[in-house]
């Protein structure tokens, strides 16, 4: 494609072709535009990364169901549905899936038929006299106890806020802003030309058109493999280089502003969230988990729970994350060793933390206190449930 091609493309609208004349003089100007919807709104690198780590860390939890005491009941056939939704989606895609809506629009509808989830779309809904919601998918009315609708709760009580409605200008802006930079050096750089002339330019004269339309001509015929054109010129004519009408650190000033913006949609402070992650992996994982994650799961586990069980069950769906999953493996040798020697937990929990095998005997099941951790004067710290009468253990050997 010509250069001057290129240009055009970009800076001018679809041009209706009735000879040069007209082409130069009739053309309006407009520059590229973005409007953010469900199709391209991930199209925005930051918009993108932001909602993976969030979604990824949703993905990752445990889904398990508890009683009213908070104990798990295991193998509860709901957990089934929840590991396998429908026939096109994986639990871990469905909760990703119903995370990166909930963000973007702003609120999500999953849909419980018998032993199946969906995530219904174009949902209309509205609160009755009674105060009861009512929800249509193409004028079909979805019986309520088949559906939640779950809010990112703004200010009303019938629709949540989402990304494409908070940040709806910034996010359009810095994707209009990327998008000029883009094309801009995909296309080489938007390089245009103009053809300067001291006569008045007169459409009527043949010979003046014909040589104007042949120095068009052999300008588009400029490829993009560096050739060189040579154009002889008579008196009157000259041909300068146009300036580009974007200018890179203007754009990029702007990017740096209002990129960083677009965090705050999803409730996160993109600064503090960057600097964590250049100098601590795992506290910028758990801090987008207390900003973002953790408000997300709550909400999922009520209106989950709802959906499955109903108002007057005493079970309960939960979102479990092992928060020792956001630290390094040598952190996580030092926290078992503390939590053994704290009488926290047992040997073999530890082991089953680190990756490791338990042993599963008597002794690596045990739990052990440390004597520097007993009361003052107190001599007794460890576990009687391996002593002899003594104060020996099994082996023989003293208290440590």
């Amino acid at each position: 494609m010509g250069l001057r091609d290129r240009f055009s493309n970009y800076v001018y609208n679809r041009l209706e072709k009735r000879g040069w004349f007209e082409d130069i003089f009739n053309n309006t100007v407009r520059y590229g535009g973005r409007y953010a919807n469900d199709e391209n709104v991930l199209e925005s690198s930051d918009v993108y990364e932001l909602l993976q780590d969030i979604s990824n860390q949703m993905m990752l939890a445990d889904i398990v169901v508890e009683d009213a005491e908070g104990s798990e009941i295991k193998h509860h056939p709901v957990l089934k549905t929840l590991r396998n939704p429908n026939n096109y989606l994986t639990g871990s895609e469905y909760i990703k899936l119903m995370t990166n809506t909930y963000l973007i629009q702003g609120e999500v509808f999953p849909v419980l038929d018998v032993d199946q989830m969906h995530l219904a779309t174009n949902v209309y809904t509205e609160i009755d006299e009674r105060l009861i919601e009512h929800y249509k998918v193409g004028g079909v009315e979805i019986p309520s106890f088949m559906i939640r609708h779950i809010k990112n709760m703004g200010t009303d009580h019938l629709k949540g806020v989402g990304i494409l409605q908070l940040g709806k200008n910034t996010l359009e802006g810095v994707m209009s802003a990327e998008k000029v930079l883009t094309d801009k050096y995909s296309k080489g750089g938007l390089m245009a030309f103009m053809l300067k002339l001291d006569a008045h330019i007169n459409p009527q004269n043949a010979a003046q058109s014909k040589l104007i339309k042949a120095i068009l001509d052999q300008l588009e015929e400029i490829d993009e493999s560096r050739s060189v054109k040579m154009i002889p010129l008579g008196k009157g004519y000259e041909i300068e280089t146009m300036e580009s009408p974007i200018h890179d650190d203007k754009t990029l000033a702007y990017l740096n502003v209002y990129k960083k913006d677009l965090g705050k949609f999803l409730g996160i402070n993109v600064g503090t969230y960057t600097s964590l992650t250049k100098s601590d992996l795992e506290k910028s994982m758990m801090y987008l988990h207390n900003k973002a994650v953790k408000p997300i799961m709550k909400n999922f586990e009520d209106h989950l729970s709802l959906l499955f069980f109903g108002k007057d069950s005493d079970k309960r769906i939960k979102f479990k994350i092992n928060i020792l999953d956001f630290v390094t493996y040598s952190t996580k040798t030092n926290i078992g060793y503390n939590i053994v020697r704290t009488g926290i937990t047992s040997p073999d929990n530890v082991a089953g933390m680190l990756g490791f095998p338990k042993q599963n005997t008597p002794e690596t099941q045990a739990i052990y206190i440390s004597k520097d951790l007993s009361k003052i004067g107190e001599k007794k710290a460890t576990d009687d449930s391996l002593k002899g009468g003594d104060g020996n253990d099994k082996t023989g050997n003293e208290d440590i």
